[in-house]
């Protein structure tokens, strides 16, 4: 149940301010509001002298708030950008949002802050119809102060119904920040998203619990509803290089911000693992036994051009360094062949490579549940699979 307030009653007595115990009776143009932090304790009720607060069935909607929703209407991008160039999330995003958009018969719209029209064209070639663009100098470094505010104030003035960002180091900063301010829902690190046929509410899967189930969320009440994606879990968009769409300039104005970005260092390593853009990535589980094991993975990616990934299992042995680990906790691949090598298939490791291309599973375990995922599988002893696949790969390169 929950508890709504019917505005042609209320005589804005304000006698139910002090009754709620969760301050979550408001004022606004001289009635009472109940807000996001109602907990239905339904105090209030006998306290109005004039019975305007009423409990309804949960997931009724005040004429008030039904028209609010109404004013939402269409999808919108955070396209981030590092060092004027948008980065490859942004287009992911794209791809999801032009889906979504399509299914409501709505307008996709991108925002991006730091980088000029060149770029902005681009996000358009790429599926947008509008893109929002503030090009202010002081915006090119990350500030969660100015980006939150900006961001927040552009959402406010075009009403978006769903607002979609990546759960990069930047997006998992500040998105929370303008959701908090929006007075609305967020949901992190969504590995799908798709549009309730019936309700068209924004239905947003993400794993919980540590990753053993899969949770679909929704934000019914409010809006925009706010989701985070992690990079290369959604397909990337049609490029269109024809296409043209609508930018819209836009100035900082008064936004200050209260914290003042000195320098970026980069972080420097003797490897560089970027899981990320591998198109061939042969992966390792508890199962290799070993450094003896890693060893010949990395044989086999080197035959193949590709790179090294591993489960948490093979990370947490101390057998592969944990740049390379693919999963919930690592990073999310989405390359044309991934080879899982003694990985028995947790739900854990799923999230982060399961829209691979093609899957190839090898496992002495036929009952493995990588074997449920897998394009193809090979059950079999990976000490001795793994050798005659890399001389074959030698052979027919050196034919």
């Amino acid at each position: 149940m929950s508890v709504v307030v019917r505005p042609e009653k209320c005589t804005g007595c304000e006698t139910c301010l002090a009754s709620c115990p969760f301050d979550a009776i408001a004022m606004k143009d001289g009635k009472a509001i109940i807000n996001e932090y109602c907990n239905a304790c339904m105090t209030c009720l006998s306290v109005c002298p004039e019975g305007a607060i009423i409990e309804t069935e949960a997931g009724t909607l005040s004429v008030e708030q039904r028209q609010k929703l109404e004013d939402y209407k269409d999808v919108l991008v955070f396209a981030e950008q590092k060092d004027g160039k948008v980065v490859s999330v942004s287009y992911e995003l794209l791809g999801a949002g032009k889906r979504l958009s399509s299914e409501l018969g709505t307008k996709l719209l991108a925002v991006l802050l730091g980088a000029g029209e060149t770029e902005a064209r681009e996000l358009i070639k790429w599926g947008a119809d509008k893109v929002i663009v503030c090009s202010d100098p002081s915006l090119k470094v990350f500030n969660d102060d100015t980006y939150s505010e900006m961001l927040a104030r552009i959402i406010n003035e075009h009403k978006p119904s769903i607002v979609l960002a990546g759960a990069t180091p930047v997006g998992r900063s500040f998105i929370p920040r303008v959701a908090a301010k929006l007075r609305t829902g967020l949901t992190a690190d969504c590995t799908s998203l798709e549009i309730d046929r019936e309700t068209k509410h924004l239905l947003q899967v993400r794993p919980a619990f540590g990753g053993n189930i899969m949770a679909t969320i929704l934000c019914p009440n409010y809006r925009p509803q706010m989701a985070t994606v992690r990079p290369r879990v959604m397909k990337k968009g049609e490029y269109n290089a024809d296409r043209t769409g609508e930018i819209i300039h836009v100035s900082l104005d008064d936004i200050k911000s209260r914290t003042k970005v000195i320098e970026f260092v980069k972080e420097v390593s003797e490897v560089s693992v970027n899981l990320h853009e591998a198109e061939i990535i042969v992966a390792a589980g508890r199962g290799i036994g070993g450094e003896k094991g890693y060893k010949l993975l990395q044989e086999l990616a080197e035959a193949l051009g590709g790179s090294v990934g591993a489960s948490r299992a093979a990370v947490d042995e101390g057998w592969v360094p944990y740049s390379h680990q693919v999963g919930q906790t690592g990073k999310t691949v989405n390359p044309k062949i991934y080879i899982a090598c003694g990985i028995s298939g947790a739900v854990q490791h799923l999230v982060g490579m399961q829209s691979s291309d093609i899957i190839i599973a090898i496992n002495k375990n036929p009952e493995a549940p990588i074997f449920n995922v897998a394009t193809y599988g090979i059950v079999g002893d990976l000490f001795e699979i793994i050798p005659l696949l890399t001389r074959k790969i030698r052979e027919i390169k050196g034919a």
